[in-house]
């Protein structure tokens, strides 16, 4: 009965952590549809294609070739490595060591040796983002929208990946110490040399069998259960767009930049009040309908994906003319307040059972007025995110709702408005006086 305890322990482990990341990955795809329902199914061959080159190609990312290739790094050893992963949990379930190698002969080597090449890779890359974001301090980690926990989390994230790699690197070379001393089932399981592990067995010559043993368990083992933990820690973190990256890509809006989602009732009432016989017959008043946004409700299930999805790179908000001339607007910040409050609206829901009023909202309590006002609809923030985030939907319908909803605009706002009502046009001349105007 002894020798099945790690197993049983493993198999524990794993249930324990992917149970975990699948109650969690439910809880945040029913915070996602809290949102309104929206139709994305049109158009499948362009929003396939977006799927390959942004989210798996990482297009946007190749603007800067330096950094998207250390990002490539990264992001081809968190998805290739993790094929090794399939591995070590068959050998933790059925008890075996390196199940793969036997049958795979020289090819078992080749893909080890491509795993080691890529963990050395993803070290150094880990290691160029925090002297970026710690050392050199790049403008868009540093402001102030990341304060707290944002901040600490990149930061985790990187040196748990450096730490993983390192625990792959060193099971494997203490695995190929014990291999050449022929001892135990290692012997049993020759690998011939791995490159990178190869060249650092000279370092563990010196130890004994049993610490080469503990040292290569307890390598596995942390390895392993660091790979749940991570798995775990994702959804609750900005990297939870490794995963979610892919479904934002294949829904991105398809509409030309810059065109807005007008509102039909909207739309009839400035026909009617142009062209009159146009208006159908008189009918009992209905409820008038809700303009904008006021809280998440309001917002579509694919604005609250994008609020999940948001990386919090910063490279909307270092587009942001807004944000760089100084004023309050950061798009980065409204994905992550959006995402605060989608977060408090579903705890308040999973502690009440439904929607308990709790005095706030989106608008107002997460994002001000003077952040949605600052808003120029340039497109730069949708036009920069790696993903496909748009965080001027967001902005726009916000201030739908601030504008129709509480009559909250400036006083030159005020004045268009008034303009267009009277005059058909933004500027106070009458409407006899259009060719004059047009004609400038």
């Amino acid at each position: 009965m002894m020798q099945f305890i790690p197993q049983i322990l493993f198999i524990i482990s794993a249930v324990a952590g992917i149970g975990l990341f699948a109650k969690r990955l439910l809880e945040i795809r029913k915070n996602i549809l809290l949102g309104k329902d929206a139709d994305y199914s049109d158009r499948s061959p362009e929003r396939w294609k977006n799927l390959l080159l942004l989210a798996f190609g990482q297009k946007k990312m190749f603007r800067n070739p330096l950094v998207a290739v250390l990002h490539f790094f990264v992001y081809a050893g968190f998805i290739i490595i993790n094929i090794e992963v399939l591995e070590i949990i068959l050998d933790g379930v059925l008890g075996t060591h390196r199940l793969f190698a036997p049958v795979l002969g020289n090819i078992y080597t080749a893909l080890i040796d491509a795993f080691e090449i890529l963990a050395v890779l993803v070290i150094f890359a880990c290691a160029v983002f925090l002297i970026r974001r710690n050392i050199l301090k790049l403008r868009r980690f540093i402001s102030h929208d990341l304060d707290g926990w944002p901040r600490s989390d990149a930061n985790y994230i990187l040196i748990t990946e450096i730490v993983l790699m390192c625990l792959f690197l060193t099971m494997n070379t203490s695995d190929l110490v014990l291999q050449s001393r022929g001892y135990g089932h290692y012997a049993a399981h020759s690998t011939g040399q791995f490159v990178i592990s190869g060249l650092l067995t000279p370092i563990f010559s010196g130890f004994s069998d049993g610490a080469l043993v503990a040292i290569e368990r307890t390598c596995w083992w942390l390895h392993i259960l660091g790979i749940f933990a991570f798995m775990n820690y994702l959804p609750y973190s900005k990297h939870l767009h490794i995963a979610l990256a892919f479904p934002n890509a294949y829904y991105a809006r398809l509409l030309p930049k810059g065109e807005m989602i007008n509102m039909p009732a909207i739309q009839n009432e400035v026909l009617y009040a142009m062209q009159p016989d146009q208006a159908p017959p008189a009918e009992p008043s209905a409820p008038p309908p809700k303009f904008g946004a006021k809280d998440v409700f309001d917002l579509s299930w694919k604005n609250l994906l994008d609020a999940y999805s948001c990386t919090e790179c910063g490279r909307c908000s270092a587009a942001c003319p807004a944000n760089i001339t100084g004023k309050a607007l950061s798009p980065r910040k409204i994905m992550m307040d959006t995402r605060d409050r989608v977060e408090e609206v579903g705890k308040n829901i999973a502690a009440n059972g439904s929607f308990k009023d709790d005095g706030k909202t989106l608008l107002h309590h997460y994002i001000s007025v003077e952040e949605l006002r600052a808003c120029t609809t340039c497109n730069a923030c949708v036009e920069e995110c790696p993903v496909s985030i748009s965080p001027l939907e967001i902005i726009l319908e916000l201030r739908r709702s601030l504008i129709m909803e509480e009559s909250n605009a400036p006083q030159e706002w005020n004045v268009m408005f008034s303009n267009i009502e009277n005059n058909f046009a933004p500027w106070k001349f009458s409407p006899d006086d259009r060719d004059g105007w047009v004609g400038v």
